[in-house]
């Protein structure tokens, strides 16, 4: 534990906690002064100038990382005919209907991911008590509701992070793993960035982006210089 605690010292002591850092500068700190073991998660923290209890207010989306998130994903697909056939090729976990929705009523929940075709959102809507409190009904604002089952399975596959603002206006969303090369995670963290940017409620007032973080499962967090993601 002792040595936990300097290893977490020396982290902390290498980072300015009140210097607003470039993107870049930060991405460099936290792969620096990330000290687990494992392969950690880089974390991007926006505070948004929103008010999520309005409606017209509520940023959330997904966008596809240039990089990638660094695993792999277990994807379904609800759709028939064509569709599923498309799903097929593509090599996701499984494809179907209501036998499918039969399979995960009766407790089978091996995949990360689920894709359906509008006209299957009958059959899945069934499965809102299971797939809803995971985070796994498929959403269109998230692309996972589409005839265009191709676009979203590639997607899902290469490596996309999703992201929605919470009660306090603040957005958590992973941009990649610290083992990434800092250019990498550079142009993840960017394109979340200015997917957020372009989700702008018409309806937000004053400044948007008001603060930007980063840090890693295990590493101090890094404070952001926002003035270069501001419209």
């Amino acid at each position: 534990m002792a040595k936990r605690g300097k290893k977490y010292r020396a982290a902390v002591s290498a980072v300015d906690p009140v210097k607003h850092y470039s993107l870049s500068e930060a991405v460099g700190l936290v792969k620096k002064t990330t000290f687990c073991k494992f392969d950690a998660t880089l974390d991007l923290v926006v505070n948004l100038g929103v008010d999520p209890r309005q409606a017209d207010q509520n940023v959330r989306g997904a966008v596809p990382l240039p990089h990638g998130l660094g695993k792999s994903v277990r994807i379904i697909v609800f759709a028939k005919g064509e569709k599923a056939t498309q799903a097929k090729v593509e090599g996701v976990v499984e494809v179907g209907g209501d036998e499918l929705a039969a399979k995960i009523q009766g407790g089978w929940m091996d995949f990360d991911q689920v894709i359906a075709t509008p006209d299957m959102m009958g059959v899945v809507g069934k499965l809102g008590k299971v797939l809803g409190p995971r985070g796994l009904m498929p959403n269109p604002k998230l692309g996972t509701v589409t005839f265009d089952v191709l676009k979203a399975v590639n997607e899902l596959k290469a490596g996309r992070t999703e992201y929605r603002v919470d009660k306090a206006g603040i957005v958590h969303c992973p941009v990649g793993k610290v083992s990434f090369d800092e250019d990498k995670l550079v142009e993840n963290a960017k394109a979340v960035l200015d997917a957020l940017l372009k989700a702008k409620p018409a309806t937000a007032k004053g400044t948007y982006v008001q603060r930007i973080g980063l840090s890693s499962t295990m590493s101090p967090g890094v404070k952001v210089d926002p003035a270069p993601f501001r419209l």
